[in-house]
């Protein structure tokens, strides 16, 4: 089975239409959305095409493939318009040996570390940047930000297949720069 990961859309329909254009063309199964999907937050610039309502008709359109956790810009009203449970604050999803805890980021993080154990994956966004760390007890991951990157971040996402993680670059026609097997 093939995943795609992606955090951070913001509301954002050009970087979500790019993003359901990758689903596509990676021919994944599931989508993984780590929180923060259709409001931008004080903190943030409108994204390109701030257009929340576009954004829930894309994902609905794949309600029956996703995967989605609660992010820090998620209410109970999103809820409401979308088709699929977005307000869980962490899912689990076994690959071998190990178990990856998905998160947002904002409740359990690097320094705040959910029930993990030895060789588990801790996976989240927030930060809106993209990483692959070896912490020797644990490895973090983060898909950066499909909408609103950091400087010097690009607008990414991730896939994982067959224990293979994927970064992938939505602006450069979804070209890899970083893969990480487990």
């Amino acid at each position: 089975m093939k995943w795609l990961i992606a955090s951070d859309i913001h509301g954002s329909a050009h970087w979500c239409d790019l993003l359901m254009k990758a689903f596509r063309s990676e021919n994944a199964d599931r989508l993984i959305l780590l929180g923060d999907l259709l409001y931008h937050g004080p903190r943030n610039d409108l994204p390109l095409r701030y257009d929340p309502k576009a954004v829930i008709a894309m994902l609905n359109g794949l309600s029956d493939r996703i995967l989605a956790v609660r992010g820090n810009c998620e209410a109970e009203v999103d809820q409401m318009v979308l088709k699929f449970p977005v307000l869980a604050d962490y899912a689990l999803l076994p690959i071998g040996d190990r178990l990856v805890f998905i998160t947002h980021g904002h409740l359990f993080n690097e320094g705040n570390l959910p029930p993990i154990k030895d060789g588990d994956i801790l996976l989240h966004g927030h930060t809106h940047i993209a990483a692959c760390i070896d912490h020797g007890s644990f490895l973090y991951m983060n898909p950066g930000s499909v909408s609103i990157p950091k400087p010097g971040q690009r607008h990414s996402y991730m896939t994982l297949q067959d224990g293979l993680f994927k970064w992938k670059d939505l602006e450069k026609d979804n070209s890899t720069y970083l893969d990480f097997k487990v």
